[in-house]
């Protein structure tokens, strides 16, 4: 096992999307997340382990994994052990084949090129060759999901991606700093204008018409414009429960990324 073992650090949506593409592939996968993962779209994120213990995306398991027996006994049993705390990334005692960087930080936020006989990038932050072995695009369009061998990811614009025509709109933003707390749950239909959340007594509006995709836990500190919720236009409630088709495509990128890498060694 500990040949094909794939350490992922973050367990977001993306790195979900990822996850469960190699789980299904019969890679045994470890995820590193936060202690209190500020993660949105989290009826599609492993992440949400951290806070319920366990969780399920479409027909794939993870659990909270506190020592390195509770990693292997969750291995064995096919589910994805969650660490939630990045300071105990058990790189050395798991021995991984490869190890994943979906943080999507935008940044480098500690990974480097020897953490495993093979590493990978999502996004911008990295460059190939240097700090990974490959990156896989993250940007919407034309080359989403593409494997860079060689240079960097596109830069990161800091414009969410156009759908149905909205872009910065359908995402909910903090309007100051305090606790969050949740006026709206995940799966519903809202109007513009409606209340969705307040922060510290502060109300948060939808700013379009459409379905709760995304909202953080209960109880968690936000600072002004900080990314709290996300609005699906598209008005499909069950888009909130399944891998976007963004995860999908990066899914894909990185397994061609891994087995192409995986063949040269």
């Amino acid at each position: 096992m500990q040949n094909k073992l794939i350490v992922i650090r973050g367990a977001g949506d993306v790195a979900s999307g990822t996850a469960h593409r190699l789980v299904r592939s019969g890679f045994p996968v470890v995820m590193i997340e936060l202690p209190e993962p500020l993660v949105v779209r989290r009826t599609v994120s492993f992440a949400e382990a951290v806070f319920r213990g366990k969780c399920t995306v479409e027909d794939i398991t993870a659990e909270l994994a506190v020592t390195t027996g509770d990693i292997h006994k969750l291995l064995s049993a096919g589910k994805i052990p969650i660490v939630a705390n990045p300071n105990q990334y058990p790189l050395k005692e798991l021995r991984p084949a490869a190890v994943i960087d979906a943080t999507l930080a935008k940044k480098n936020i500690g990974t480097t090129i020897n953490d495993a006989p093979i590493v990978i990038g999502l996004g911008p932050g990295f460059t190939a060759g240097v700090d990974v072995h490959a990156i896989v695009e993250t940007q919407r369009g034309h080359n989403l999901g593409k494997v860079i061998l060689q240079g960097q990811a596109e830069p990161n614009t800091g414009i969410p991606g156009e759908i149905s025509g909205y872009r910065e709109e359908r995402v909910l933003r903090a309007p100051g700093s305090g606790t969050f707390l949740a006026v709206k749950e995940i799966g519903a239909s809202v109007q513009k204008g409606e209340l969705v959340a307040t922060i510290a007594h502060l109300p948060l509006q939808a700013t379009i018409p459409g379905v709760i995709r995304g909202m953080l836990h209960n109880n968690l500190k936000v600072t002004p414009g900080m990314k709290v919720g996300d609005i699906d236009a598209r008005h499909m409630k069950e888009y909130c429960y399944t891998i976007s088709d963004k995860a999908r495509a990066i899914a894909g990128g990185v397994l061609e990324a891994y087995l192409f890498l995986r063949r040269r060694l």
